[in-house]
């Protein structure tokens, strides 16, 4: 029978940790392990925001206009639909709020801890006095600690500004900590850890010291305290429009106020209400809000997909993406390493269906064990320990807890590491290195012959895609290291005599949901490049088999180093996979795709992999696998590091993106038939037909509509077989709201044509308003169906799925039932019940409307 798969052993001695109940204790007493951060808004704030905009104020105008005028019922109604207002915004806030807390929680960093014996991956405001933390390369440490075992490279430029790592060794033991806080300058700098910096090699075990604002980089003050999120370049300019549009809205409602005054003839008090309600109507406040709560809450509808967003601005970016630049192992690969081939020569094996591993691969196996930390945090390694515990363990081939003298770590000129472990003569050492076959054979000085039949074994098993790792050993004499001068180590790898062992060959099979992933992506006019470090002819197996490319060529890294930008940009044109990439090569690809003029986004994992990840319009993170480091310079993090979650993230944008065009497309279109019957009547001295009581109902209309309704809008049925859009088409765009005005100028005609009949036939004016307030109310929920999908007609927009659509017709048909029926609100509105031909007038109108919307829409189809 095969050997029965052992795990590396465990120390006995192991400390075990604050139990869970005592780590609750300390939590409750000391409080979260938190910086002092950005409250959230409170409600009196929320309040205050309320009062001071335009909206408002020219509410709190009318009213006072109103009470002057001695007519109360309309002053107490107007005035009334302040707090409908205030209500609605805090809605609207407290729901952005809950989304953006949610993506809070589970964007806070994490800590892996030791309680009750047990590794735990935790919460980082979770961290308490004493708890046990585990530390291994890429982590961003938690709180300040002491190191009790195990060694660490420490990046503390945060609060040094020394861009050196710093050396990290355990607390002697029985030696006491000074109770004092920790200082970075202090006598136990040598072990002491500190909260925000970064392990960038090793793996270490330490116990928490101080936490939250007691840290030192607590006590540095404010300015490292949680920053608020930059506005999107889509708030920036919705701000910009609205602005623009309140400057307009000014303008025309004194111009509104002259002419009824001067033109009209009507009282001054008169002026100013009709010079308000045309200010209500052109002011688009709804635009904010729909940037705001869609991004918002579109970040929390991917968090639930387990893509979560650390920056909500990505959000925008991901409709526009035309680049998914990826990582294979663990992106397309399930990341689950497996010995499976060991090559000596000619000779090899292969474990599947094997007995036992012959006596001709043990010195191998053991060796690329010695050249592996014994828990490892990289894949691979992990592999090669629980392939050597696995057929060796109990021969004296497995050298557990013997720990190394020193390092050598893979570096960009060398990409191999090598141990140096002490013999049992001081001046002897033994040598363990593994890395790329081609590296490894050059520390080795093989001649071109010996270069070749390797160079050859390695194609062979890296076109079965396979990740092939080159195994050497040595022996170097030297003097003994003493405890106070520097360890005299060759200052290279390449200093060494080293002996070529063989290889080790790891198989991490592709995901399964990756083909149909890619597909999608093409269908989607998103262009995929593989960015790897494996061999070229791994990457191009991989590629294959889940189906990234038909093109076979492959630019590495030593040919892109060799190419001036122009010459490497066209060369990208034509190449769909890099391979033996450094993380130098990935940080200049991003910069050169978008210097070219495309949409980047870069998926990355390790420490190295955060100046590509920050560089890229959209950074993505593997939130189980990647580093603290790689998850913080990220904009997104999958949660369950699936391929298929980012395809899912890119729907997720084009949704709200498509979303957030046709709320804009729907508020520009209704404002326009209110602009033009407040503002047509003054000119053509005509009775008033829009008061600011009538406007102020239609907000009521309106603001969910935009907030809610359109927010909730499935995604077309098209979605992923456009290309991207491009990123100068701004919804704000004129282009963009050509389609929207057409809609609207349409609608104002037909109303002012309805109206100029009535008139005309010597209707009352309240019936003749009576009749004009209800077409343009249903004509509202026209344009709620016409610009849910502006490739069918307006009432097929009743077809898709959507339970606030609904909701929202039966609000404005109670609505419309209850200005009408009640007949406090009737006078108040200054309406009355139209005969029965007035509601055959308000059905003509609605059927032109109609015809009308369908009319622009075809137009826009041609256009298209």
């Amino acid at each position: 029978m095969p050997p029965t798969e052992v795990s590396p052993s465990v120390d006995a001695n192991r400390p075990q940790g604050l139990s869970a109940a005592e780590a609750a204790r300390r939590l409750q007493v000391e409080g979260a392990n938190m910086l002092p951060g950005s409250a959230p808004k409170s409600m009196w704030r929320i309040v205050r925001e309320v009062i001071t905009e335009p909206m408002f104020l020219m509410l709190l105008a009318a009213g006072g206009i109103y009470l002057v005028l001695g007519d109360r019922a309309e002053a107490i109604f107007l005035l009334s639909f302040v707090f409908v207002v205030i209500g609605i915004t805090l809605m609207q806030e407290r729901k952005t709020q809950r989304a953006l807390e949610s993506l809070r929680d589970l964007s806070a960093p994490r800590a892996l801890v030791l309680r009750d014996g047990q590794e735990q991956r935790i919460a980082g405001r979770e961290v308490v006095r004493g708890d046990l933390l585990v530390l291994h390369e890429g982590d961003r440490i938690a709180a300040d600690a002491i190191v009790i075992d195990g060694q660490l490279e420490v990046d503390e430029s945060l609060l040094t500004g020394e861009a050196v790592p710093v050396a990290k060794v355990a607390w002697p033991a029985g030696h006491e900590v000074s109770a004092a806080p920790m200082d970075v300058h202090g006598g136990d700098a040598s072990s002491a850890l500190f909260a925000s910096t970064v392990v960038t090699r090793g793996v270490a075990v330490a116990e928490v010291r101080a936490t939250a604002a007691r840290t030192a980089v607590g006590r540095i003050g404010a300015d490292l305290a949680a920053t608020a999120e930059p506005t999107s370049a889509l708030q920036q300019s919705s701000r910009t429009l609205v602005r623009r549009l309140g400057l307009s809205a000014l303008v025309l409602a004194l111009a509104q106020v002259l002419l009824s005054w001067w033109w009209n003839d009507r009282p001054v008090l008169e002026s100013l209400l009709s010079g308000i309600a045309l200010a209500m109507g052109i002011l688009p406040e709804e635009i904010p809000v729909i940037v705001s709560v869609f991004l918002a809450l579109g970040a929390w509808r991917m968090s639930r997909q387990q893509v979560l967003t650390r920056r909500v601005t990505a959000v925008e970016a991901l409709g526009t993406i035309t680049v998914l630049a990826v990582d294979k192992t663990g992106t397309l690969t399930v990341n689950r390493m497996e010995v499976a081939e060991l090559a000596i020569a000619d000779a090899h094996f292969q474990p599947e269906g094997a007995r036992e591993l012959p006596e001709d691969f043990h010195r191998l196996t053991e060796f690329a064990m010695l050249a592996t930390p014994g828990d490892p945090f990289d894949p691979m390694e992990k592999a090669i320990q629980r392939f050597g515990h696995q057929w060796l363990d109990g021969t004296e081939h497995v050298h557990d807890g013997r720990e190394p003298e020193f390092e050598y770590a893979l570096s960009g000129e060398i990409l191999a590491m090598t141990r140096v472990f002490a013999d049992s003569d001081p001046t002897q050492h033994l040598l363990a290195t593994k890395g790329a076959p081609e590296a490894v054979a050059d520390l080795c000085h093989l001649d071109e012959a010996q270069r070749a039949s390797i160079r050859q074994q390695v194609e062979r098993m890296a076109e079965r895609g396979l990740r092939v790792l080159g195994v050497a050993c040595g022996r170097w004499t030297g003097a003994a290291p003493t405890p106070d001068d520097t360890p005299p180590w060759p200052p290279s790898q390449h200093d060494f005599d080293f002996e070529f062992l063989g290889m080790v060959a790891l198989a991490d099979p592709p995901r399964d949901e990756v083909p149909a992933a890619l597909a999608e992506c093409r269908r989607a006019g998103v262009r995929v490049i593989m960015m790897t470090g494996d061999h070229p002819a791994t990457a191009r197996a991989i590629a294959r088999q889940v189906g990234l490319s038909e093109r076979p060529e492959v630019i590495t890294g030593t040919e892109l180093e060799g190419l001036d930008d122009a010459a490497l940009q066209q060369r990208l044109r034509h190449v769909d996979i890099c391979a033996r990439l450094k993380p130098e090569h990935k940080l200049r690809l991003v910069r050169l795709l978008r210097a070219a003029g495309e949409v980047v986004a870069m998926t990355g994992d390790g420490v190295n992999d955060a100046p590509a990840l920050k560089a890229a319009d959209v950074g993505v993170a593997m939130g189980e696998r990647g580093t603290d480091v790689a998850r913080e310079a990220a904009a997104l993090v999958l949660l369950d590091d699936s391929f298929a979650r980012i395809v899912a993230a890119i729907r997720q944008g084009r949704r709200i993106d498509d979303n957030i065009r046709k709320a804009t497309r729907f508020v520009f279109a209704v404002h326009i038939p209110i602009i033009a019957l407040t503002l047509m009547p003054t000119l053509l001295h005509w009775p008033l037909l829009l008061l600011p009581v009538h406007i102020v109902l239609l907000q009521l209309l309106i603001d969910p509509t935009c907030s809610i309704v359109f927010e909730a809008e499935p995604e077309s049925a098209d979605l992923m077989a456009r290309p991207p859009r491009p990123v100068d088409q701004s919804p704000f765009a004129l282009s963009s709201l050509l389609y929207s005005v057409l809609q609207g100028l349409g609608i104002a005609g037909v109303l002012l044509a309805g109206q100029h009949w009535l008139v005309v036939n010597g209707w009352a004016v309240a019936s003749g308003r009576s009749v004009v307030f209800s077409a343009l109310m249903l004509s509202v929920m026209l344009l709620i169906l016409a610009n849910r999908d502006a490739s069918r007609t307006a009432l097929m927009g009743v077809i898709d799925p959507n339970p606030w659509l609904w909701r929202m017709t039966l609000a404005m048909l109670t609505l419309q039932a209850s200005v009408l029926g009640i007949p406090w609100l009737r006078d108040v509105m200054k309406l009355a019940v139209p005969p029965l031909e007035g509601w055959g007038v308000a059905a003509a109108m609605l059927l032109a409307c109609l015809g009308w919307l369908e009319l622009v829409r075809q137009l826009g189809r041609r256009l298209r």
